[in-house]
């Protein structure tokens, strides 16, 4: 998933629901979201990210989606 590329709505819908679908805790599930979300909106405040066209709730959305369904991808 590249930084600047726009996520359909649809798709944003559907990573969401797996990330919950597959969650022991909903609640711990839209925490981590928030905070990653969080982090990343400090990364762009910083300049770390620029020019992003995907906002940071949907951008750790389709990061945790990404993890979750290739975890092979995780460092460590």
């Amino acid at each position: 998933m590249l930084i600047g590329v726009d996520v359909s709505p649809k798709e944003l819908a559907q990573r969401a629901e797996s990330l919950i679908r597959y969650s022991s805790n909903r609640y711990l599930t839209t925490v981590r979201i928030a905070f990653r979300a969080k982090q990343r909106r400090f990364d762009d405040f910083d300049g770390l990210l620029e020019d992003s066209m995907i906002k940071p709730v949907q951008r750790a959305i389709v990061e945790m989606s990404d993890e979750q369904d290739q975890p092979d991808l995780l460092p460590g």
